[in-house]
């Protein structure tokens, strides 16, 4: 691939690329992403071709999550995502005072949220093991509440909250119950977590350009009953179509044609595979971090949480690992399908060199 110019900068590699929740997409989304490039999903009667493959990208996405019926569209992400489910949930009710209530795991497109639809955001504790805490989720709801959110795969932890019972205590105030899976959608199915629409909720935000393996951008929200994504419908004057449930008005077919071309070249059986593979090697990651004497967070999905020195994770930042943190300073591995046994060991490597090296406490 040539450089636009002589000065221009190549694209990120993912050799050293460990905090990423995005990764390597597959061939045959590029292609397809290709191909549909220039292609308009917000004006389906005059793009048609397009308006097919995202209805065919969204009754895949229903059957991975394990309903077939559940419909919605292919965002731009999980931010996009979250904020239309607040959207949603805040013009279904009635109130004049709304407020979302979430596990403090929440991701921060939630505050976006908030911010933008005048929506009062209450943040509850997590538990000891990083999940929310439903005593603390009951005090905070109320007869404002139009949303609760429970996290399936969260960014810091790979924690999924207990959406069964989260969904009791939002129903019980007449309140949508929305699952942020948009990392974890992928992975889940293969694991015996409560988390989908077989758990009672009611709408739910999941990325085909993260473990999907997608092209960027492609995310996806879905809805169990289609009155919920009617809240969301703007008129739109000058269309052939009469209405518009998108944020986005304008969008590339890029995003949904990719989506579409992964989930038919992965699901199931590709996307099962990635998911025993990554979860071998992030339980591998974390026994070899405990090993040496780092505190670690046992992963449930594929991602591992260690305590290390400040000074380590710095040196290691300047060998060109791109590693992260939590909000509390641990540091974060996402074994996403670019991660190989290789990358590990030689990540190991390097660590146990820069310890010796006296970058450690």
């Amino acid at each position: 691939m040539q450089p636009l110019c002589r000065d221009h900068p190549q694209p990120q590699s993912f050799d050293r690329v460990l905090s990423s929740m995005c990764t390597r997409p597959h061939p045959d989304a590029v292609a397809a992403a290709t191909e549909f490039l220039t292609t308009n999903p917000g004006d389906p009667m005059t793009y048609q071709s397009i308006a097919k493959i995202e209805s065919k990208a969204v009754n895949l996405l229903a059957d991975i999550v394990g309903e077939p019926t559940a419909t919605g569209y292919i965002t731009s992400g999980g931010t996009e995502s979250n904020i239309q489910a607040v959207h949603a949930a805040r013009n279904r009710s009635a109130t004049k005072t709304p407020n979302i209530v979430a596990p403090e795991s929440l991701h921060f497109s939630f505050n976006k949220a908030a911010t933008v639809l005048n929506v009062e955001l209450r943040t509850v504790p997590t538990d000891e093991d990083h999940r929310a805490d439903l005593t603390a989720v009951e005090n905070a709801v109320d007869e404002d509440t139009v949303l609760v959110v429970g996290v399936a795969g969260s960014t810091a932890y790979g924690r999924v909250d207990p959406i069964p019972e989260l969904t009791d205590i939002a129903h019980r105030v007449d309140a949508v119950m929305h699952v942020d899976a948009a990392w974890g959608g992928f992975v889940l199915p293969f694991t015996d977590h409560a988390w989908s629409f077989a758990a009672g909720i009611d709408s739910l935000t999941i990325d085909p350009h993260k473990f999907g393996q997608a092209t960027i951008p492609a995310g996806g929200l879905l809805v169990r009953d289609p009155s919920l994504l009617d809240e969301l419908a703007i008129e739109t004057p000058y269309l052939e179509s009469p209405t518009q449930a998108t944020l986005t008005g304008t969008r590339s077919g890029a995003g949904v044609a990719g989506a579409l071309a992964a989930m038919e070249a992965l699901w199931p059986h590709g996307y099962k595979e990635t998911y025993e593979r990554t979860m071998y090697l992030a339980e591998r990651l974390e026994t070899e971090l405990s090993t040496r004497g780092f505190e670690t967070v046992t992963p449930h999905l594929p991602l591992v949480a260690a305590d290390i020195p400040r000074e380590l994770f710095t040196a290691l930042r300047s060998e060109g690992w791109r590693i992260a943190t939590t909000a509390d300073g641990t540091l974060r591995i996402v074994c996403m399908p670019h991660v190989t046994q290789s990358l590990c060991e030689s990540f190991l490597s390097d660590l146990d060199r820069l310890r010796r090296a006296g970058n450690s406490a």
